[in-house]
């Protein structure tokens, strides 16, 4: 492979949008699992729905929008009472989500190694800021892409193609990484090179299609650059 820049999914890959379970716990004793599991995948579900819909553009919302409604959606079908106090506590965590523990080791990494990271997320550009500020990930990346420049949200190729622009390279040439299966499928359709983070030893959807690697965890990444880059981050600096 000739991977030249990396590109990472933000939630559920670089931040654990599962924390969020921690704090539903105590407000919902007994439901916080039931919650977070929910809402996330009512979030995914909205993305979908909006960018699928025949006037798109018009029905777009950004992520902490449909992020919120997502919330409202679960509470209430879980039977739980969500009042102003509880929803603002829980928008306010997803704000502040936490990282997975190897995260900043491989994004320091990466960087001392001269290989570009960024991130292409369906966040929007305030929910971004927030979460890299708060990770102090910042001095790491290159580029931080919100698919809201585009007001379509992946697997839209409209999406996939930020990645590319930003990096002024071929797609193949890049490596997208994503916890998220599906995410990881629909950026090898558009022409990634992927690896897909397999953290929870999930079974691969069946779509046809498998990304270029699986691995478990964020370090699988180094493992997908080529040689080249390793001996040049260990070579000594001349004087």
């Amino acid at each position: 492979m000739k991977i030249r820049a990396v590109l990472f999914d933000a939630y559920g890959t670089l931040f654990d949008v599962h924390s969020v379970a921690l704090l539903a716990e105590q407000l919902y004793p007994g439901q916080g699992e039931r919650l977070s599991q929910l809402w996330r995948d009512k979030q995914i579900e909205y993305t979908r729905l909006v960018t699928m819909s025949a006037e798109s553009d018009k029905n777009y919302r950004p992520f902490w929008d449909l992020t919120r409604a997502a919330l409202q959606f679960s509470a209430e079908r879980l039977g739980l009472e969500l009042n102003a106090g509880a929803e603002d506590r829980l928008m306010n965590e997803y704000r502040h989500l936490s990282v997975f523990p190897e995260n900043r080791e491989v994004l320091a990494e990466l960087k001392r190694r001269g290989v570009p990271a960024g991130i292409l997320s369906n966040g929007n550009p305030e929910m971004l800021d927030v979460a890299v500020k708060s990770a102090g990930f910042g001095d790491c990346l290159a580029h931080v892409l919100s698919v809201h420049a585009t007001r379509r949200f992946k697997t839209d190729p409209a999406a996939y193609a930020l990645g590319p622009a930003a990096f002024a390279m071929p797609a193949r040439d890049i490596l997208f990484v994503s916890s998220n299966c599906w995410d990881a499928i629909g950026a090898t359709w558009y022409g990634y090179t992927t690896l897909w983070v397999n953290r929870g030893g999930a079974p691969l959807d069946r779509l046809g299609t498998a990304p270029t690697r699986v691995g478990r965890t964020l370090r699988d990444v180094l493992d997908c650059l080529p040689r080249q880059n390793a001996r040049a981050a260990a070579a000594p600096s001349s004087s």
